[in-house]
């Protein structure tokens, strides 16, 4: 087996993540560390910032790469305070290329 055929084979099912991270997170960085996080992990979404302190963060990609991603959320590393992350996978969706800031 190759490396990439390695690196496939371990690339898991794909997912669609929606994570809903509440706390002092707008104003501080949030979404673009969000991204370039996403991005390393080759992930595609959006980070939206949302009323009450809260930021909206739809992945797609690999399901362990997603699972990386929520973990990195909920791990303290964030900029600013992450109170609670609220998540749900569903299946993607297709069509994004990129990962944004809205």
């Amino acid at each position: 087996m190759s490396d990439h055929e390695e690196i496939s084979a371990g690339a898991g099912e794909q997912a669609r993540l929606t994570a809903w991270v509440h706390g002092h997170v707008q104003g501080v960085g949030f979404r673009w560390w969000t991204r370039s996080r996403a991005l390393e992990l080759g992930l595609v979404g959006s980070a939206t910032n949302l009323p009450a302190r809260r930021v909206e963060v739809v992945a797609e990609g690999p399901r362990d790469a997603c699972e990386r991603l929520l973990a990195a959320l909920r791990s303290g590393d964030a900029p600013g305070r992450v109170e609670h992350v609220a998540e749900q996978w569903s299946a993607p969706k297709g069509g994004r290329t990129d990962f944004v800031e809205r």
